[in-house]
């Protein structure tokens, strides 16, 4: 049993009296360096609003590996650097902590002790004794056995099993231990909540939110556009997120490109893929850029894009940027993936390269009506979700008993 005491399942009379101070998140991202509007993230800061919150930053489904070059150093260097910041109040009440992890099977052993140490020394520096307990990343079942916690909510949202590099038969082992102790299995893709509940009884579908009003009044000009674009030419085809190999899909994007060598591509957003992947001279690539200001750089845009690879990882998905994108109310052009069924008619569909740049001049031509994609999106916001996520808690008799200093 993963949590504690005889009052741990759902359904008994004493999971009904079960209540809990705080939450713990066994995330799946780093606090520090990855986007802020992540699901685990978004939530945690909502929760925050009721209950002391500990984000305990990633502990990682595989170790980086010295052939991946550069990549490699800046995968390790990031790390480093988050480990060095060890347990930081980001603000009163909600604690970020980056526990130390090593390689190995003995390197795993003494991670996970240390791991749970840390935990509990930083769970009591926020007056937090009877936590709820949150699983993003399966591997952090090995430390979730020893922590102490009124109830438990594994958050299935992607399938990590595909993620590169990952030990498939014990993520597989990880995802089944937490679906059969969880109190509640949250999935956000409706692809993979339909195929996965009927051996998951404690399966819920709750969809991502979005920063509703942020991302329109951006679309609509309330802020000026950022520096590094304005240099840049229209029309302007834009993808603002992660540009990673098992999701991005970097020979397709590259033909579009030079098909389209009138238009300029504005890439924003962390790069793991190899150096000199994309060299066309009107592909701009400004990195990585502070949550804040993802709303601005997709409103400098005229056309927002998703070149997603065709694989389990992105069957599974529903990226939270297709949500803000729509608020932010330019069209979109994505490859195809099963969640888009839910927004027919707002979100052009092409699985070639051809058909992907013929879409986006048709997007430039005869773009949607931006407050038709607004409205898709406007009353899906994260508060919404929240409180959706409360009320499903309290389906499972678990309820927050504390609530922070006004």
């Amino acid at each position: 049993m993963m949590a504690a005491g005889p009052e741990a399942r759902p359904g008994t009379a004493a999971s009904a009296a079960r209540s809990f101070d705080g939450v713990v998140f066994l995330a799946g991202g780093d606090w520090w360096y990855h986007n802020r509007g992540h699901y685990c993230m978004q939530m945690a800061r909502h929760l925050h609003e009721r209950v002391p919150v500990l984000y305990v930053n990633s502990m990682g489904v595989r170790v980086p590996r010295p052939s991946e070059g550069r990549m490699f150093v800046r995968r390790v260097s990031r790390k480093l650097a988050s480990w060095a910041r060890g347990f930081r109040l980001a603000e009163p009440g909600l604690g970020v902590l980056s526990c130390v992890a090593l390689p190995g099977a003995r390197g795993a052993r003494w991670s996970r002790d240390v791991a749970t140490a840390q935990i509990a020394r930083a769970l009591r520096q926020l007056g937090i004794e009877r936590p709820l307990a949150w699983v993003v990343a399966p591997p952090a079942a090995e430390v979730l056995v020893r922590l102490p916690h009124a109830g438990l909510v594994y958050q299935r949202t992607d399938r990590w099993e595909e993620f590169p590099g990952a030990d498939k038969s014990a993520i597989r082992a990880y995802d089944r231990r937490l679906k059969d102790e969880a109190d509640l299995t949250l999935y956000c893709s409706r692809h993979l909540y339909d195929e996965e509940r009927p051996a998951c009884p404690s399966a819920r579908f709750l969809d991502h939110g979005v920063d509703a009003a942020a991302f329109e009044a951006a679309g609509r000009g309330a802020q000026p556009e950022p520096e590094d674009v304005r240099g840049i030419p229209h029309p302007r085809v834009g993808f603002v997120g992660g540009i990673d190999s098992h999701t991005f899909d970097a020979e397709m994007f590259v033909q579009v490109a030079r098909l389209l060598p009138d238009l300029q591509f504005v890439l924003v957003g962390a790069c793991s893929l190899p150096d000199g992947w994309c060299s066309e001279p009107n592909v701009h690539r400004l990195g990585q850029r502070p949550y804040e200001q993802v709303a601005g750089y997709m409103a400098a845009c005229d056309v927002l894009i998703m070149p997603w690879n065709r694989n389990e990882w992105i069957r599974a998905c529903n990226p939270v940027k297709l949500k803000e994108y729509l608020a932010v109310g330019r069209p979109v052009v994505s490859t195809p993936f099963p969640e888009l069924r839910s927004y027919e008619g707002l979100v052009a569909v092409a699985d070639t390269p051809e058909a992907f740049a013929a879409a986006i001049h048709r997007a430039l031509s005869s773009p949607p009506e931006p407050e038709a994609l607004r409205a898709r999106v406007r009353t899906e916001t994260w508060s919404a979700r929240a409180a959706s996520l409360l009320d499903l808690l309290l389906e499972r008799g678990l309820h927050p008993i504390a609530r922070l200093a006004a």
